[in-house]
């Protein structure tokens, strides 16, 4: 059964990818700043590139802030996507505090990068990076089920989200200088701080497993 999934348009991210790696994967894929389609949506993507003070404020200036909000926490299935899943949280402290969703607990913080051979994680990190389970257990049932660990996926950011509930953490990757949250996963909010449709087959796959929920 082909499942519909809009893509919020707040005029951040990469919209159209997102959408026609949705569509690979047999999603009915569709791109919207509307309040009423994202409302109504059976499944919603929030993507994010870039700040977070820049993506939070161009979400209020959509006035999609309250709507979006409101749809994520419903219990229907969503996936945040790099800033999209950072927004998820509290609040971040890149370039000061800027408040979050506040659907998850915890707070965006940069990225470890002191190695214990005393040098340094490059910041931002970009690339490719392995991802391993995190303190949440399983992924049997979440959106990297059909993963192993040690896949790797794309990574863009000096960013990362740091949950204070250990039981949400479904995927952590590590550059050099200590574990880096990769993906979460409650009830059906999900959120990745990879870039599925960039991380080819293994993106696929996650995309595939989301649409599926």
């Amino acid at each position: 059964m082909t499942r519909d999934v809009v893509v919020v348009d707040y005029g951040v991210g990469n919209l159209r990818s997102v959408a026609r790696a949705l569509e690979v994967v047999g999603a009915n894929a569709r791109v919207s700043s509307c309040p009423r389609e994202i409302a109504a949506s059976d499944r919603l993507v929030l993507p994010g590139v870039g700040a977070f003070r820049a993506c939070a404020e161009a979400l209020r200036a959509a006035g999609l802030w309250d709507p979006v909000r409101e749809r994520l926490g419903d219990g229907r299935p969503a996936l945040g996507i790099c800033v999209g899943l950072q927004i998820l949280f509290e609040a971040s402290h890149e370039f000061g505090q800027t408040e979050g969703l506040g659907l998850l607990p915890g707070a965006v913080e940069h990225i470890p990068v002191e190695r214990p051979d005393g040098g340094q994680v490059r910041a931002p990190f970009i690339g490719w990076s392995p991802i391993a389970p995190g303190r949440g257990g399983s992924w049997d049932g979440a959106i990297l089920r059909n993963l192993s660990p040690g896949e790797e996926l794309y990574f863009v950011h000096s960013y990362a989200v740091r949950p204070t509930d250990p039981a949400i953490e479904l995927a952590v990757t590590d550059y050099g200088a200590g574990p880096v949250c990769a993906a979460v996963f409650k009830d059906a909010l999900c959120g990745v701080q990879f870039h599925p449709e960039r991380s080819g087959p293994a993106g696929l796959r996650i995309l595939d497993a989301f649409v599926s929920l």
